[in-house]
C-alpha cells in the first residue's frame, strides 16, 4: 500500500523507531533481526503474538524468532500456548525420547496452531546443543476442550497416594467424558447443555480435591515427591481453571456474566509460565507464544465491556519489564475467520477471509502511512514524546483481530510490534 503523501506524526515517530527485515523464510540468516537483541534488553519472558492463528507469515516469523533467540541471546525454553498437562510428553520428546515420527500421534487431537516444526527444529537443535532447549506448555487442559489430559493423571497419582479420594475424582472423570471435545468451542456448549445439577457437582468436586491437596500437602509428598506432588497439583488447578472458564463463557454468552468473568484461562497461563519458571534454572530465560490477545498487557474489552485480564497484563504486572510482549500483525492480505460449527472437528470452520484496508487509528494503518514493509517497531521508543510537544497523546488505539479490530492503547498493550506486508492462510491446515 503507498504511503500517504502527508503521514501523520505517529507514521513519522514510528519510521524512526522501526528497522526494516529482510527474511521470512525460517532458515535464512538471522543477521537481520540483530536489532531485537537491543529492543528486548534483558526480559525473561519475551511473547510473540500473532492476530490470527493458522496464518503462514506468522508460523514462519515466530520460527526466526525463537531460532534468533535461543542461537543469539541465549533462551533456552519455548512455552506455547498449549496444554500444561499435555506438555510434558511433548518436552520428553524434545529432549529426544521415542522417534521422530512419533510427534504426529501427540498432536493427533490438539488444534494445529503451528506448534509441530519449532518442536522439530528443537528436537534437531538439542542433538548437538550443548544447553538444550526445553518445551513448556502453559494453557489449561485441551485449551478448554476437555479436563481429561489433567485429570486422568492426577487420578493415577491419587491412586499411589490417597486412594481413599478416588471415588471424587471418578465421579469428576464420568462428567467430565460426558462433554469432551477437541476444543473449547465444543466442550463448552456440551458443558452448558449439562444439568445444572452435574455442572455444579463437577465444580464441587473439583474444589473439594484442590483444597484437600493443598490442605495434606507433606502428607502427599512423603508418599511420592515434590516435583510429583507439584505436577499433580498444577494439573488439577488447570482442571479447575478450565470449569471456571466453561461456567463463564456460558454466562456470558447469555448476556448475564460477571465483569471480566473469562480472566480465568489467561491467569492460568501467566501463573503456568511463573511456574516453569521457578523450575528452571536460575537466569533461564523463556520465547512464549500465543495469540495477541494474550499476550497483551492491556485488557480486553468488547463493544466498551471489559471482558477479560489476559496473561500478558498478569506476567506484566508480576515481572515489569523483565516481561516484553512482541505483538505480530499484517497490513493486508487475507486472515483465518473462525466460525463456530459444532459439526466439525474442533468445533469451528476456518473461512480464508480478504482483510479490509487498515482502519484510520490502527498500528497497521501507522505502518502503511510510514511505508514500512516487513519490519520490527520499538513502541517502548515510540511511547517517549519530544521536548515541548504538548499535542493530543499519539498511538494508535486499535490493532487486527482476526478480520476485525481490538480496541485498545496499542503502545501500552505491546512493546514492539512486527508487521508483514501481507498475510495468508497456511494451506496445510486441516481441521
Amino acid at each position: 500500500m503507498p504511503a500517504p503523501s502527508h503521514p501523520g506524526p505517529f507514521a513519522d515517530r514510528l519510521r524512526g523507531h522501526a528497522v526494516p527485515l529482510t527474511h521470512l523464510d525460517p532458515t535464512a540468516p538471522l543477521d537481520d533481526l540483530e536489532p531485537l537483541r537491543d529492543i528486548i534488553g534483558d526480559a525473561r519472558v519475551v511473547a510473540i503474538g500473532e492476530h490470527s492463528h493458522f496464518i503462514g507469515e506468522f508460523a514462519a516469523l515466530r520460527r526466526r524468532i525463537l531460532r534468533f533467540l535461543v542461537e543469539r541471546c541465549g533462551f533456552t525454553v519455548l512455552a506455547f500456548e498449549y496444554g500444561f498437562s499435555e506438555g510434558f510428553p511433548l518436552d520428553d520428546w524434545a529432549q529426544g525420547e521415542d522417534a521422530d515420527d512419533d510427534l504426529s500421534a501427540h498432536l493427533a487431537t490438539a488444534i494445529p496452531i503451528g506448534l509441530d516444526e519449532p518442536l522439530r527444529w528443537i528436537r534437531r537443535h538439542n542433538r548437538t546443543a550443548s544447553q538444550p532447549v526445553r518445551f513448556a506448555g502453559v494453557d489449561i487442559p485441551a485449551a478448554g476442550g476437555s479436563l481429561l489430559p489433567a485429570l486422568t493423571p492426577v487420578a493415577d497419582y491419587l491412586r499411589r497416594v490417597d486412594p481413599e479420594t478416588l471415588p471424587a475424582i471418578q465421579a469428576a472423570i464420568r462428567i467430565a467424558e460426558s462433554f469432551a471435545g477437541g476444543s473449547g468451542a465444543v466442550a463448552a456448549p456440551a458443558w452448558a447443555r449439562l444439568a445444572t445439577a452435574e455442572q455444579d457437582a463437577l465444580s464441587a468436586a473439583l474444589t473439594r480435591l484442590l483444597i484437600r491437596f493443598r490442605s495434606v500437602e507433606p502428607l502427599y509428598v512423603s508418599r511420592s515427591d515434590q516435583h510429583t506432588y507439584d505436577i499433580a497439583l498444577r494439573r488439577l488447578e488447570g482442571a479447575c481453571h478450565a470449569d471456571y472458564t466453561f461456567r463463564a463463557m456460558a454466562e456470558l454468552f447469555a448476556g448475564n456474566g460477571l465483569t471480566a468473568d473469562t480472566s480465568a484461562r489467561d491467569l492460568y497461563m501467566a501463573q503456568s509460565v511463573l511456574w516453569h519458571l521457578r523450575r528452571f534454572e536460575p537466569g533461564t530465560r523463556v520465547v512464549l507464544a500465543a495469540h495477541n490477545a494474550h499476550i497483551q498487557k492491556t485488557p480486553v474489552a468488547f463493544d466498551g465491556r471489559l471482558t477479560g485480564l489476559p496473561m500478558g497484563q498478569h506476567l506484566h504486572r508480576l515481572l515489569g519489564d523483565e516481561y516484553f510482549a512482541l505483538g505480530l500483525t499484517s497490513t493486508t492480505g487475507h486472515t483465518a475467520e473462525m466460525h463456530r460449527d459444532e459439526n466439525t472437528r474442533f468445533g469451528f470452520a476456518i473461512a480464508n477471509t480478504p482483510l479490509g484496508p487498515p482502519e484510520p487509528g490502527s498500528i497497521e494503518a501507522a505502518f502503511a502511512e510510514a511505508d514500512l514493509g516487513l519490519a520490527l517497531a520499538d513502541l517502548r521508543r515510540a511511547r517517549l514524546r519530544p521536548p515541548g510537544d504538548t499535542g493530543p497523546a499519539p498511538g494508535p488505539d486499535r490493532l487486527r483481530l482476526q478480520s476485525t479490530y481490538l480496541h485498545t492503547p496499542v503502545l501500552d498493550a505491546f512493546d514492539a510490534i512486527l508487521n508483514t506486508p501481507t498475510s495468508t492462510v497456511a494451506d496445510d491446515i486441516h481441521i
